[in-house]
């Protein structure tokens, strides 16, 4: 494991505003290599606890968690990386593929680099496909599950809105030039207005075009036809949902998501019909800003149910 901190130079690509909220953070820094990158993320909790495991998606980063981190790490080891090209991770330019299977790989680069066990999986927005296709792969390491809006299979939904970010030119001009997709996320993904401080927390580490990259890549690899490269690799994620199924799972489900719409949670409680669902009416897709004192209650009384 590389816990040296993050070089700030053009190689490296960190966000330029990230430190500025990390300085103020109450999480100490960690860093995974993942050849010439540096992939950042919270441990936070005794290290001989059972592991908490959470994985976001777009266009946040582990900030989103930050919370449930704060409630959990007395009793839990709370380990929450960025996905390289979000939060205080590197943002490679070149060089690195931004799509699901190389997703899928740095968290099982880091979960086996730290060897945890027994882990309870948390998952939010892409974080589903991504969190729960390394679970597919090592069902034996996974004890729980936890799913906030989410998805980990094939759909032909799409808002119009995160549509028209994946046209060509048009598109980056949007996510990458204006920050649009960050910027319309907290006024559409949230029930209501976040507080400044937390406004300008999930900005942090997106200030700039070159900051911007994984935010833009994550639209574009979203798989909708089977030519799509990582149309196969979602398929696999899917198919491993099955083999997940003995474990204790548990839904919380922002009502008023415009994306992960309540269809998606039907869907999960198609393929997995023994999960305890917990739909939150006024809550939408950042259901862990919404409704967060709930999720927390939730999550602490699930920990505790299934020991």
């Amino acid at each position: 494991m590389n816990t040296t901190p993050a070089r700030h130079d053009q190689s490296a690509g960190l966000a330029r505003n990230s430190p500025r909220w990390a300085a103020s953070s109450p999480f100490e820094p960690h860093h995974h290599r993942r050849g010439p990158f540096l992939m950042h993320y919270l441990d936070e909790g005794p290290r001989d606890a059972e592991p908490v495991l959470m994985v976001h998606g777009n266009p946040t980063w582990s900030f989103y968690y930050r919370k449930l981190v704060l409630a959990l790490r007395g009793e839990r080891r709370c380990v929450v990386p960025d996905h390289i090209g979000c939060g205080l991770s590197d943002k490679p330019q070149t060089g690195y593929p931004y799509t699901l299977e190389s997703r899928i790989d740095d968290l099982e680069s880091l979960v086996l680099d730290l060897d945890l066990r027994d882990i309870t999986l948390v998952v939010h927005d892409w974080g589903g496909a991504i969190g729960l296709g390394f679970a597919g792969r090592h069902p034996d390491r996974i004890k729980r599950i936890v799913l906030f809006n989410t998805g980990a299979f094939r759909s032909d939904l799409m808002p119009p809105s995160i549509d028209l970010c994946r046209v060509p030119i048009i598109g980056p001009a949007i996510v990458r030039g204006l920050n649009g997709f960050a910027l319309v996320a907290q006024l559409r993904a949230a029930a209501r207005p976040f507080p400044a401080d937390v406004r300008r927390g999930y900005l942090a580490p997106y200030g700039s075009w070159r900051d911007r990259i994984a935010i833009q890549r994550f639209v574009e690899d979203i798989p909708m036809t089977p030519a799509h490269p990582s149309y196969e690799t979602l398929y696999q994620v899917e198919e491993g949902l099955p083999t997940l199924a003995h474990l204790p799972k548990m839904l919380v489900w922002g009502e008023r998501d415009f994306c992960f719409s309540p269809e998606f949670r039907r869907a999960f409680e198609h393929i997995w019909p023994d999960i305890e669902s917990h739909p939150v009416q006024d809550a939408s897709h950042f259901v862990l800003e919404d409704a967060s004192d709930l999720c927390i209650r939730l999550v602490k009384d699930f920990l505790s149910r299934h020991p």
